[in-house]
């Protein structure tokens, strides 16, 4: 064991610090901003938007729920400014421009007034009493420290939260997590000459031995330029996305995974992906769970059942349930096909998000946003998309700017006006009556 001690600066003391700039935390910095509060975002990649951007995830989920804008506000200010920037992509307008969606979240935050720091890992928390002081980041001028009034854990894997001690589930009953998928970009396609693949040619190629590991869920490849096409394809099992060695195998394995599947797309799918190269593969792993908090209230499986409505409510989702299998056999593939195609929505129905799932058990000026909120499962493989983010990091913003009013006490706010303050930027909530 090393004892490491160091004396280091503060270099920064704001209202409201943000931890992580995926949608959910520069849609809660932008918001917050919105309500007049001074914001700091943190981000340890090069550029904001997470997975969208670093992680080369090449198309948004849905926005709407076939009849409603349900992620809007910041959420549909970040997908028109792409378009603005980068056009639509034929025949899908969710599809990402990787280098447009960067701009467009640099712009939104430099015209909220929101200072941000890229390339700076937060590394530590300093808390007591139920409450965080400070975040201690390293950067390439070394150690630092940033305090706050209240913080919003955007990391995606609840670091806040779970370094403060909040309580915290992760996976499974046996704590295995969804397989990560390391995307990619690939440029030569046909577009015109797709075709819609078809099950029996990936199990042509599994009985061909093409795989390493034979892997049934293949989600597939997007169109986003005129000959460009992202590919969210093949899954790294057992990743374990709070594990520095486990994301370093899960990296490496992902990269030679390529190959295969590039032979995959251009011998057995042939037509307009004959030609189709390899581009680049994304600076992150794309992980879909790790941790989620233990909050005020769990979203659980029966609330999707039922449609659930909240007095607490800070947004709708309808995204379906999406967990994807823990390994590659045929039997988690089965059974992740099962619940992918039945625990879904009809056009028009969505599920409410209560305040309460953004608020970690034990902390006082702490809120969650994004995959990790309080959720089981279930509910948390249809919330943690991106449009999903950008919904409850919304919230989390405003609340956190009234939350200042109350000394930091996220529990201390006026939820009507949270409310208020939301349907003021374009939330989508049908249940709240305007005083």
């Amino acid at each position: 064991m090393l004892s490491f001690t160091r004396e280091i600066e503060v270099r920064y003391d704001t209202d409201v610090l943000v931890a992580g700039g995926g949608p959910a935390g520069v849609a809660a910095a932008i918001a917050a901003a919105r309500q007049g509060a001074r914001v700091l975002l943190i981000e340890e990649q090069a550029c904001l938007g997470g997975q969208g951007t670093a992680g080369l995830v090449p198309a948004f989920m849905q926005f709407t729920d076939g009849v409603n804008f349900l992620a809007d506000g910041v959420g549909r200010m970040a997908l028109e400014r792409m378009w603005a920037i980068g056009g639509k992509v034929d025949g899908n307008p969710y599809s990402i421009r990787v280098e447009a969606l960067k701009r467009a979240y640099d712009e939104l935050m430099e015209e909220a007034g929101v200072p941000f720091l890229l390339t700076t890992r937060i590394i530590a928390v300093e808390a007591a009493d139920r409450q965080i002081s400070h975040l201690i980041c390293a950067g390439k001028s070394g150690l630092f420290a940033a305090a706050a009034r209240v913080f919003i854990d955007a990391t995606g894997d609840a670091d806040l939260c779970a370094w403060a001690g909040a309580p915290f589930e992760k996976g499974d009953e046996q704590g295995r997590m969804m397989a990560g998928t390391l995307c990619s970009l690939w440029a030569d396609i046909d577009w015109d000459s797709v075709k819609r693949p078809d099950a029996r040619e990936l199990e042509r190629a599994i009985a061909d031995g093409v795989f390493t590991d034979p892997d049934r869920h293949l989600p597939g490849m997007w169109r986003v330029g005129a000959q460009l096409g992202g590919g969210n394809i093949g899954h790294t099992y057992g990743v374990d996305g709070t594990d520095e060695r486990s994301l370093t195998q899960a990296l490496v394995r992902g990269r030679r995974q390529m190959a295969e599947y590039g032979r995959y797309y251009r011998e057995y799918l042939a037509g307009g992906f004959r030609s189709a190269e390899l581009v680049v593969t994304g600076a992150m792993l794309g992980i879909r769970e790790t941790r989620r908090i233990l909050g005020d209230y769990v979203l659980t499986l029966d609330d999707f059942k039922k449609r659930a409505g909240f007095g607490d409510e800070i947004g709708r989702y309808a995204y379906p349930v999406d967990i994807h299998a823990s390994d590659s056999s045929e039997e988690s593939f089965r059974r992740f096909h099962a619940e992918h195609t039945t625990l879904r929505y009809r056009k028009g129905e969505s599920y409410g998000i209560p305040y309460r799932a953004l608020c970690p058990r034990g902390l006082r000026n702490v809120l969650a946003a994004g995959r990790s909120i309080s959720t089981d499962r279930y509910m948390q493989s249809s919330v943690r998309v991106m449009p999903g983010c950008y919904i409850t990091g919304q919230a989390a913003g405003v609340a956190a700017a009234l939350a200042l009013d109350a000394g930091g006490d996220i529990r201390g706010i006026s939820i009507p006006m949270l409310q208020q303050r939301l349907v003021d930027m374009g939330a989508f909530l049908p249940g709240y009556a305007r005083a």
